[in-house]
């Protein structure tokens, strides 16, 4: 099987680069990036649920967050022919947001991830690289390298804390 490679840089249009492209983009980069962006809102979730209570969305959110997520929410409600998101609020912020959450709480986070500024920091690291495939574009050898090593990194750290508390989706 050939090495895919990124199609815009193809000297003459080949539909089949398109797909390949794209079938490794999916195979290699789209999947882990989804495990982190949702491993991270379970943690969150997690996290904060143990330190406040299961409700904590309405006391450890901005009002401003809050409503933003309201609002897609609603969006999504008002087309109930598409898929939703999800049932919890956190399942309609993106990924800066969800580092937002950690910031303004990490006296919470504290207690269970006491590298939580780092954390944070790599968070916002990814940021950029996920947006790239998010918007469907090849991301570059040391971006898709950084997002092998978080999405390993998070994976450990997710099975640390599930040894601390019970790790459960929103």
């Amino acid at each position: 099987m050939a090495i895919a490679s990124d199609f815009r840089n193809a000297v003459v249009f080949d539909l089949s680069s398109v797909r390949a492209s794209g079938r490794d983009i999916g195979r290699n980069v789209y999947w882990k990036l989804y495990a982190i962006e949702n491993v991270v809102r379970v943690i969150i979730h997690s996290v904060l649920s143990a330190q406040i209570n299961t409700n904590w969305w309405a006391t450890a959110t901005d009002p401003t967050l809050q409503k933003r997520a309201l609002g897609f929410r609603r969006k999504y409600t008002s087309r109930p022919w598409h898929t939703a998101p999800g049932n919890h609020d956190i399942y309609y912020v993106d990924l800066p947001d969800l580092n937002e959450i950690i910031r303004a709480n990490s006296h919470l986070f504290l207690p269970v991830i006491p590298d939580i500024d780092q954390w944070m920091a790599r968070i916002e690291q990814i940021r950029l690289p996920r947006n790239v495939v998010a918007h469907m574009n090849w991301p570059h050898a040391t971006d898709r390298k950084r997002i092998d090593v978080f999405f390993e990194d998070l994976q450990s750290l997710a099975q640390s804390l599930g040894n601390q508390l019970k790790l459960a989706a929103p």
